[in-house]
């Protein structure tokens, strides 16, 4: 919606109650500017000239069809949210609002899976000309998680923009008010309960800017700006890392990272900075997550995770380039049907190759360049997607010259599912690989994600893995285990044998030369059922902040 440029001013006060001996002098207030906090990693906000420039991202989570696009507009998840210890107050100053203007407040992050997010308890306020939406969520999931449901949703009129919008809790109740008027009264419930605040700012379909964002809190409250949860975790000496390191000094165990989680999480933090040497982002560089329109790119959560593996001296896996999944619809709308609209497209995807692995280049160790390439039922066709439909069979080895004219020096991987073990599935991957280099690629080895998902069917054996590792040594590649994690459907004991016989494989062999676990903790091991509900897995080494017994295992299998 367009219409006349305006302003708005929006005060968040929230009250806990505090007891204090009555002899105490009550602390004088501490205020934070907000403004000149750590912004630079949000997409879509851009500080400047003393305030905030606000811009649409278009970010959307598709669904595995390519369908849907569950909205996903970000937070500040890397730099500047709160840590509140007694009563506090948030103040903004919109401005120049030219169609939609909206200001999340959250209790904790969300949680982004790799079809859909998961909606956490907090507040959304949404400003449209006079118009103030008003939607409050307790972090309770109901039937479809890609559609959250706010526990109260309401629209109250601004009558004056330029008038303070307050909300305040006290005790359970949380208003709304406007200069004077009394927009909203309703009961609190499970909204920030969590002790902090995560803030973010983003638009639909317009620019508005922040002029002023402040913090107030007593003394005693302990308001303070706080950086990442990872900031303050550091290696174990007897974590995986240092103790494979022993055996094999140039082996990396590394894990699947989400950068909430890694942020907002002590226990997750503490787990992952402990145990492991490499990373690999979990979704932040799947292309629509980078791109989420054509031409414009979101690294900020990306380069966010990549800096908090420098700073800990950690390895990247950079995932992935080409893959069917996790397209915006730029992408998967591109024009295949003649001659002349295949080289526009071919052009468009070779560009957003070239922004992506420039813009990384020297940042990652190694790269998906292909990801998944046959079909989904396990065989060994391959999957007729855009790269297909625009380069042909032959896109591999286009996608990793591009690849290598961006950044010669990223190890370069296929990645796939189902080739853990020998079969045909495995032969394909074999010969895709090896006839992309025959084409002139630079593929340097296979990723063999070793998912499993049920032990009775998917079980890898030790003998079966050595055979497979044996042979693409053989051909002259190398082998990373890319995504590891086994079910707990048969017992966690059955789990843990599991993981450290692919572990144990993958260490005794040279040509394997890294071994990643998709996810570190239980507590973000979330999927949809085929009835849409939402349900937890227990799939991986840490389960609600303590180690599963396969962690144990693993550790043996290292020499622990």
């Amino acid at each position: 919606m367009g219409g006349r440029p305006h302003t708005l001013t929006v005060v968040l006060v929230s009250a806990l109650l505090v007891v204090m001996a009555s002899c105490s002098p009550p602390k004088p207030d501490v205020t934070l500017d907000l403004l000149t906090g750590d912004w630079q990693e949000v997409p879509g906000v851009r500080a400047g000239n003393g305030a905030l420039q606000v811009t649409p991202t278009a970010r959307r989570i598709v669904e595995q069809s390519g369908a849907g696009g569950q909205p996903n507009p970000p937070l500040n998840l890397a730099g500047t949210h709160l840590v509140v210890g007694g009563d506090f107050s948030l103040s903004a100053t919109f401005a120049n609002v030219t169609a939609d203007a909206s200001w999340a407040l959250y209790d904790r992050p969300p949680v982004i899976a790799d079809e859909f997010r998961v909606e956490p308890a907090g507040l959304r306020l949404t400003l449209r000309g006079s118009d103030l939406g008003i939607a409050v969520f307790d972090g309770s999931q109901k039937k479809d998680v890609t559609q959250p449901v706010p526990v109260h949703e309401e629209h109250v009129t601004v009558n004056d923009p330029g008038a303070a919008v307050t909300v305040r809790r006290s005790g359970d109740t949380l208003a709304v008010t406007s200069g004077n008027d009394t927009l909203s009264s309703l009961p609190l419930g499970k909204v920030f309960s969590s002790g902090e605040l995560w803030l973010g700012f983003s638009s639909e379909s317009g620019n508005f800017e922040i002029t002023s964002l402040k913090a107030v809190a007593p003394g005693s409250a302990g308001l303070r700006t706080s950086g990442a949860a990872a900031a303050d975790a550091q290696p174990a000496k007897d974590g995986l890392q240092a103790l494979a390191a022993k055996t094999r000094p140039d082996f990396l165990v590394g894990a699947a990272v989400a950068l909430g989680p890694l942020t907002g999480d002590g226990d997750y933090a503490r787990e992952f900075v402990g145990n492991f040497g490499a990373l690999t982002p979990e979704n932040a560089m799947k292309p629509q997550f980078l791109s989420p329109q054509q031409g414009v790119y979101t690294f900020e959560e990306a380069d966010a995770i990549l800096a908090i593996a420098q700073s800990k001296g950690m390895a990247v896996h950079g995932h992935t380039i080409a893959f069917t999944e996790a397209m915006p619809h730029w992408m998967q709308d591109l024009h295949t049907g003649s001659d002349t609209e295949r080289r526009a497209s071919a052009a468009a995807l070779l560009d957003y190759i070239t922004a992506v692995v420039s813009h990384f280049k020297g940042r990652l160790a190694s790269l998906d360049v292909v990801n998944e390439p046959f079909d989904v039922n396990q065989g060994t066709s391959m999957q007729q997607n855009i790269w297909y439909r625009v380069f042909g069979a032959g896109y591999p080895a286009v996608v990793s010259k591009a690849v290598y004219a961006a950044d010669p020096e990223v190890m370069q991987y296929i990645n796939e599912n189902g080739a853990d073990v020998p079969g045909a599935r495995q032969d394909a991957l074999l010969k895709l690989v090896l006839d992309a280099n025959t084409q002139g690629g630079h593929i340097y080895g296979a990723g063999l994600q070793a998912h499993v998902y049920d032990l009775k069917t998917d079980a890898i054996s030790a003998d079966d893995l050595t055979r497979t590792l044996k042979r693409f040594g053989d051909a002259g590649l190398h082998v990373r285990i890319s995504e590891n994690d086994v079910t707990d459907g048969q017992g966690t004991d059955a789990q843990a044998k599991q993981y450290a016989t692919v572990l144990a494989a993958c260490l005794r062999s040279r040509t394997c030369v890294s071994y990643t676990t998709w996810g570190v903790d239980d507590r973000y091991d979330w999927w949809i059922d085929d009835g849409g509900s939402l349900r937890q897995g227990h799939d991986h080494l840490f389960n609600n902040g303590k180690p599963a017994p396969a962690y144990d295992a693993v550790k043996r299998a290292l020499g622990g």
